[in-house]
């Protein structure tokens, strides 16, 4: 069966169960930096402990991923995400028992970095892109994201609540319980895996050849360095955010309010770039994100910290969460195509998780090291600024494909 062959109730199905399981995996994900105050008291641990298990998590992801794409584009997505939301819940567990740095960030770093392979935006932006039309893609991707990224507005609140109520163990239960919504979920997306990619999406290179390809090729190689900033900036304000905000002495529910109107704008922010990415050059909207990220960052950190800059410093910042999603995987299917996407998109992750793995736990040994997270702020400030610049110039003309036998043929339109 081809996209333009799905009924209605069948591509909002899938579409559905993308967004679900993309909203509840990053909306967990995304707030367990409420958790670090609590950890730290009851455990015994450090904040560079607590930082380096959420490090670990991005490395774990980032270097997963292309294995992880390269297994659902081969076998399929549904199989992946529902054992990554097995995986997932027994991360949360052992975070629940572990009574040592080892055994947190074993549950916190590597369980859960493994689970965000198969259930976060690689393969959601993958099976979405399969369901509709190429026409549509962008803005489908968009509208995916901005629904995932509500699962911060739910997923912090909650957590706040029963950490402040219950004590931060039982707020990983109630995440249990957001776990098990994740798996109908799944069970949703992967029935993408029965729709044909259109001749005009497909590859007829080996995936061998289309990697060497992609490696190769300036452009491809200049977003996924860019992307590393990406993922610098926004862990180290996931992570480090709610104990800058306990440092400057301001109540500790406002970092879960920030996280809570992050979640929110980015609903905006996210559909906004899908749309815009469909009209205008995607690379230009994917620079101008990079360097405003920057401009918000060096506004709010130069500045003492209120109630109101926090406020809307995370509004601004929503608006630009997750928008990069949509705009980095639109330009992977333009470049190459769709068969491959899954693997592609995770290459490119791959280096925003290295980046992420320097905002967690680099942020945290800058503030042990020096008592102060100005020099943090400042290197994420000026590597996004670059970063934002040589985007704005990546080369978005696709590659020349060559055949079995070695000849040239048409670019990709």
């Amino acid at each position: 069966m081809r996209a333009a062959q799905l009924g209605a109730w069948q591509r909002w199905s899938i579409l559905a169960g993308a967004a679900i399981l993309l909203s509840l995996a990053m909306g967990m994900r995304q707030s367990f930096g409420l958790f670090q105050p609590s950890v730290i008291r009851d455990i015994g641990i450090t904040s560079a402990d607590f930082s380096l298990a959420t490090a670990l998590q991005n490395v774990v992801w980032g270097v997963t991923q292309p294995f992880v794409g390269m297994f659902a584009d081969r076998y399929g997505t549904r199989y992946v995400m529902l054992g990554g939301v097995l995986i997932y819940a027994a991360g949360l567990v052992l975070m629940m028992v572990a009574t040592s740095a080892l055994v947190f960030t074993l549950g916190a770093g590597f369980c859960v970095g493994l689970a965000l392979s198969c259930t976060a935006s690689s393969l959601t932006m993958t099976v979405t892109s399969r369901t509709v039309s190429a026409a549509k893609r962008s803005v489908a991707m968009g509208a995916v994201s901005a629904v995932g990224s509500l699962g911060l507005v739910i997923a912090s609140p909650l957590a706040q609540t029963l950490i402040s109520t219950s004590g931060w163990k039982m707020a990983l239960i109630g995440f249990l319980g957001l776990a098990a919504v994740m798996l109908p979920s799944a069970l949703f997306a992967g029935r993408s895996d029965k729709i044909e990619i259109d001749k005009a999406d497909d590859s007829e290179q080996s995936l061998g050849s289309v990697m060497q390809s992609a490696l190769g090729h300036s452009g491809f190689v200049v977003m996924s360095l860019a992307f590393f900033v990406c993922g610098l900036q926004l862990v180290f304000i996931t992570t480090h955010l709610p104990n800058y905000l306990d440092i400057c002495g301001l109540d500790p529910s406002l970092g879960a309010t920030a996280l809570a109107i992050i979640g929110l704008f980015n609903v905006i922010g996210s559909y906004a770039c899908g749309w815009l990415g469909g009209r205008y050059p995607k690379q230009l909207l994917l620079g101008a994100i990079y360097i405003i990220r920057s401009v918000a960052l060096a506004a709010y950190f130069y500045f003492p910290a209120s109630a109101a800059s926090t406020m809307v410093f995370a509004a601004v910042m929503g608006s630009l969460w997750l928008g990069v999603v949509p705009l980095v995987n639109g330009l992977v299917a333009q470049l190459f195509g769709l068969r491959f996407m899954a693997t592609l998109a995770g290459i490119a992750f791959l280096s925003h998780q290295a980046g992420s793995f320097l905002g967690a736990w680099g942020g945290g040994m800058i503030y042990d090291r020096l008592g102060s997270y100005d020099a943090a702020w400042q290197a994420a400030v000026l590597i996004g600024l670059i970063a934002g610049a040589f985007q704005m110039l990546m080369n978005v003309r696709p590659p020349q494909r060559r055949d079995a036998l070695g000849g040239a043929v048409a670019n990709a339109a």
